[in-house]
């Protein structure tokens, strides 16, 4: 028998905190990890499970909650708090194996049920899983225990029959004023949780940020059938680079009318197709400002390249332009000796939950609603800019010096490269064909002409 117990009736602020890698090596990210496995921060929250304490992923872009078992072994489990399960009175372990595939790494284990204590919650007999065995997670690299999936049923890799997600469990305690969770990823680490800028709440805002819930511009989350909702997802309509628009390619996802954007906090970097990646850093290479590094296949960017890059999410009756900060873009966090940074926008043709993966360099820059299904509107998620254009660009230039770099320049404003592509195309066919055409009818006209020379009579 399930049940939720609130345990406090003070602030239901959570202890969220960035996580830098703790490995310092600055070749790391460019030379021996490609950019859709770097780990190089995380976002971990303070989670008691059967009354062990862990720090693990908070994660919008999955469903399971996982914890490493003691029993695994393998070196993406060393150096980190693993679960004991000798140490729990109240665990109950199925037969059922888990396995659980990620964009980048993977999980097995065992399905089992715990009391799980998170912030001012309890929730006995909470479905969970022991990973016995992670693989390519770098668990260890960010002191990482687990993850805090909290998305969709539909997504999990427990099946439903054999539990509850975790935030369907949440969801049900609260009515619909209040069935929500909201977050704001923050830039300062500190091992001192007090020092965090970062904040996770259930049923209510954290007051430091706002208390005015009409400041969000809402949008429902984007169903390919009506009703069936998988990942936290909203249309996204449009890329600018200084003003400039950068139109993207059609969607890949069935029923959406304009490319889908997945808020994934637990992913670091903004993912999204080759074919606009490239036309994206193309625009902004100008002066040489840009690179493509072959090894590790990543756009990198000098990192004194000065950009206001914003992204326009909701229906396209709604939409709201968001921007980001240029440290976000041009990201820093492992810089080489030659002055190149890692562009925090790159390609990955294999995310297949949505058109566009938005990580953490976009998710810093607003204060984000996810909210569940009540008796009157379909899921939500609700989006408030927290980055001042003016001031983030004025604070990058102070610390990253002026940008030599003439400005970013599309090849044709709102053209994406796959339109671009496709363009030339038609206009090379076109040009066949009319030579075709053109040649076939001199060919008609010559023929003619030597009938009618053949017919007259010479006298």
């Amino acid at each position: 028998m399930k049940r939720l117990d609130h345990q406090s009736a003070t602030s239901q602020r959570m202890q969220l905190r960035l996580q830098r890698g703790l490995h310092q090596d600055p070749s790391i990210l460019l030379s021996d990890v490609s950019v859709a496995s770097s780990q190089e921060y995380a976002y971990l929250i303070r989670t008691d499970i059967g009354g062990q304490e862990f720090w693990i992923t908070f994660d919008t872009g999955s469903s399971d909650l996982w914890v490493v078992s003691s029993d695994c072994t393998n070196p993406d489990c060393q150096g980190i708090t693993r679960y004991s399960s000798s140490s729990s009175s109240t665990l109950t372990l199925s037969n059922q194996p888990f396995e659980l595939t990620y964009l980048v790494g993977s999980v097995l284990g065992t399905i089992g049920t715990e009391t799980v204590t998170l912030g001012p919650y309890e929730i006995s007999s909470q479905t969970f899983a022991l990973a016995n065995q992670t693989s390519g997670l770098a668990l260890s690299y960010t002191g990482n225990s687990g993850i805090l999936g909290l998305s969709f049923p539909p997504v999990a890799s427990i099946p439903l029959t054999s539990g509850t997600p975790i935030l369907d469990n949440l969801f049900t305690h609260f009515d619909d004023q209040h069935r929500f969770f909201a977050f704001k990823l923050g830039r300062n680490e500190s091992q001192d949780i007090s020092y965090s800028d970062s904040s996770l709440t259930i049923g209510e805002l954290d007051s430091s940020l706002t208390n005015d819930t009409s400041q969000f511009a809402f949008t429902p989350v984007f169903a390919s059938t009506p009703g069936e909702y998988d990942f936290w997802k909203l249309p996204i309509q449009q890329i600018t680079i200084n003003d400039q628009v950068l139109s993207l390619s059609r969607s890949l996802v069935r029923g959406a009318p304009s490319p889908i954007a997945v808020l994934d906090t637990g992913t670091t970097l903004i993912l999204g197709p080759t074919a606009d990646v490239n036309a994206f850093w193309y625009a902004i290479g100008t002066g040489g400002s840009t690179r493509y590094d072959q090894q590790t296949e990543t756009w990198q960017v000098r990192c004194d390249r000065a950009l206001d890059v914003r992204i326009k999410l909701g229906n396209s009756d709604t939409a709201k332009e968001y921007p980001l900060h240029p440290e976000d873009v041009n990201w820093a966090e492992v810089e080489t000796q030659d002055g190149w940074c890692t562009g925090g926008i790159q390609a990955n043709n294999g995310v297949d939950s949505g058109d566009w993966l938005l990580g953490a360099v976009f998710l810093r820059n607003v204060y984000v609603i996810h909210q569940g299904k009540t008796a009157s509107n379909p899921p939500m998620i609700g989006l408030l800019n927290t980055t001042d254009p003016a001031a983030a660009l004025a604070e990058f230039t102070s610390s990253r010096g002026q940008d030599p770099a003439p400005p970013p320049s599309l090849l044709r404003a709102g053209s994406s490269a796959t339109e671009l592509r496709d363009t030339l195309a038609t206009c090379l066919v076109c040009g066949i064909c009319g030579f075709l055409i053109g040649a076939i009818g001199i060919m008609i006209y010559r023929h003619r002409q030597q009938r009618r020379s053949q017919g007259r009579v010479h006298i």
